[in-house]
Parts: structure tokens; C-alpha cells; sequence
């Protein structure tokens, strides 16, 4: 189970660098599996960082499922495969995350509504 989706872009900005820069390139370029495994951390490995494709949302934690291209017909009504779209859902305007409006709304656009709700309390 995903905590939500995000897209992201694909960073090689974080290069690896110093004095073993040239020792990681080179068994990075190796064909020997073994090599390539060896005291090698992922990061290092693949030698790419995912980033937000919207600098202002969060970085993708290690729950959230990433994608790099967008999958608009998530965003809109399809009945054929039950997918319901995201018109007219509620969002949260200050939210980064999945439930806010950036995300949920596609990039369509959204309508604000400030709500003043006056509660009876249960005080004993």
C-alpha cells in the first residue's frame, strides 16, 4: 500500500564526487555483476536522485509510488475501467501532499470556499 502518488523528475545532479569518484564510475561501467554489486549503495549505483517535478511538494518518501510521466486519465472519468476522476472532490488548499489541490485537481484549477461551521459542545 502507497501513502499517495507523486510526480517526479529524474535528477543526475548528485553525482558522485571526491577522490573515489573515478574508482565508483568505473565499476558503475563494469559489465561483472559482482563488481557492480560490491560496497556499492544504491544512490550510488544507479547515480540519479528522484525530485518533485514541482519544486514546492514535498520530496517522495520511501511509501509514496512516483511517477515520471502523468496519467491523466486517472484525473478524469473513465467508466469503462471504473475510474471515477477527481471533479468535484473537496481538496485541501494548504496541503503539499496528495490530498491538496495541486495534486487533485490536475492542474485544472479549483474553486475556494471559506466555511465558518458553529458547533454545540458536549461539556458535562
Amino acid at each position: 500500500r502507497f501513502d499517495g502518488a507523486s510526480r517526479v523528475m529524474v535528477s543526475n545532479s548528485d553525482r558522485v564526487r571526491g577522490p573515489n569518484a573515478n574508482a565508483i564510475a568505473s565499476n558503475s561501467a563494469s559489465n561483472s555483476v559482482h563488481q557492480h554489486r560490491e560496497g556499492l549503495s544504491r544512490r550510488h549505483r544507479y547515480n540519479f536522485q528522484l525530485k518533485p517535478y514541482n519544486p514546492e511538494h514535498k520530496p517522495p518518501g520511501p511509501k509514496d509510488l512516483v511517477y515520471v510521466e502523468p496519467s491523466p486519465a486517472f484525473c478524469e472519468k473513465n467508466p469503462k475501467l471504473g475510474i471515477l476522476g477527481t471533479h468535484g472532490r473537496q481538496c485541501n488548499d494548504t496541503s503539499i501532499g496528495v490530498d491538496g489541490c495541486d495534486l487533485m485537481c490536475c492542474g485544472r484549477g479549483y474553486k475556494t470556499q471559506e466555511v465558518t461551521l458553529i458547533e454545540r459542545c458536549a461539556c458535562i
